[in-house]
């Protein structure tokens, strides 16, 4: 897999992610069915955290959950990190 088709891949999952907390957000509302907070953790951590992130303070939803405020930007610094590492071994 190349580098285009890795960010297309990310690109897509960030945007299910984010579409996902606004659904969760309106069925919030609506005393609905709900969309796991252990579902959207595991997406964040396989790499969809920023549309996660960014749903969470698009749709205002779930900002204060730990889990989601110091957990999100925990998961995307250690993604930065980890891709800033693997670039560098590949670089070598």
């Amino acid at each position: 897999m190349d580098d285009i088709e890795i960010l297309v891949c990310l690109i897509g999952m960030n945007l299910f992610s984010f579409i996902l907390m606004g659904i969760d957000k309106f069925k919030a509302r609506l005393g609905r069915w709900r969309i796991s907070e252990k579902l959207l953790l595991t997406l964040a951590v396989l790499g969809a955290s920023i549309g996660i992130w960014s749903g969470m303070y698009i749709f205002r939803h779930k900002t204060k959950k730990a889990s989601f405020s110091l957990g999100l930007p925990l998961i995307v610094g250690v993604q930065i990190l980890a891709a800033i590492l693997i670039r560098q071994a590949i670089r070598g």
